[in-house]
């Protein structure tokens, strides 16, 4: 692999060309975003040189999609025509069922491999990259089938994100958009959420001043950008709204219980979790 392409020099391309560059590689990394993108990745040092997507695909042995899922599945109608045969196309998009599809449909003359890394930061662009954004968490991929894996251009993908420190996980691309809707996007939300009735029951500015640190803690993923989630919303809807289902049927059990022994349970079963989720690899990102 001698060159890359990463398309939407922000936070995850960014950490991405960092990665690759402190685990070794020294091909020569382009970077395909706005004009203000690029030369932030520039001046991080996670590219090497800007390019169109037109450069970067004809000469790229590796295009890396790290935009929102909308513009991924828009950069996906355009590449096929320019990509070299040999070629690997990979996506770094927080929902995969709907990416996976068009792909399937788009292109044709290399190989697509779907992805998402489980990292990530509240804050945004090239400037907030970080070498060691991907170290020691989950990696997800979604081939299409199991043989995807096997060829030349997926087999050095995947050791890149080894040297890199990344957990390769394989999923379906409906299982994968399954579990996240429980493990990120019902967070995200429950997040927003409190954080809103917070809002809409605490008008006076001095009420805050007996909020706590579990307050904080628990609306950290408020402060997240809706233009962020908005395309995670659209493309996992079925998903998100099984998810919300759960967690509002859980709170009104919890707010029936509220007089009852019956809440010793949940708060049972919610510890066992959480306690759980302090040993896994991803406990301390989104």
């Amino acid at each position: 692999m001698d060159t890359v392409a990463i398309v939407g020099v922000g936070l995850i391309g960014g950490s991405f060309g960092l990665a690759l560059k402190k685990a070794g590689f020294g091909g020569t990394i382009l970077g395909v975003s706005s004009e203000a993108a690029v030369r932030a990745g520039l001046d991080r040092g996670a590219i090497d040189r800007g390019a169109t997507l037109e450069q970067a695909a004809r000469s790229a042995d590796l295009l890396y999609l790290a935009q929102p899922i909308g513009r991924i599945l828009d950069t996906l109608h355009h590449l096929d025509p320019l990509v070299r045969p040999e070629a690997l196309i990979t996506d770094a998009g927080s929902t995969k069922h709907a990416i996976a599809t068009a792909a399937r449909k788009l292109v044709r003359r290399c190989q697509f491999l779907g992805g998402h890394p489980l990292a990530g930061k509240e804050k945004r662009g090239a400037a907030e990259g970080d070498a060691d954004l991907f170290r020691g968490r989950t990696y997800v991929l979604t081939p299409a089938a199991p043989e995807d894996l096997e060829t030349p251009a997926a087999r050095t993908f995947v050791e890149w994100l080894g040297r890199i420190g990344a957990k390769t996980v394989v999923l379906g691309a409906a299982e994968h958009d399954r579990l996240v809707s429980f493990t990120s996007h019902l967070p995200q939300l429950a997040s927003t959420a409190l954080a809103a009735t917070v809002a809409e029951n605490l008008t006076a500015p001095e009420d805050l001043q007996v909020a706590g640190p579990g307050l904080i803690d628990s609306t950290r993923l408020a402060l997240s950008a809706y233009e962020l989630w908005r395309d995670i919303l659209a493309t996992n809807t079925e998903s998100i709204e099984q998810a919300l289902t759960a967690y509002i049927n859980e709170l009104e059990q919890l707010r029936e219980n509220l007089r009852t022994r019956g809440a010793r349970d949940a708060f049972a079963r919610a510890a066992d979790l959480a306690g759980r989720l302090r040993g896994a690899p991803n406990s301390a990102g989104r």
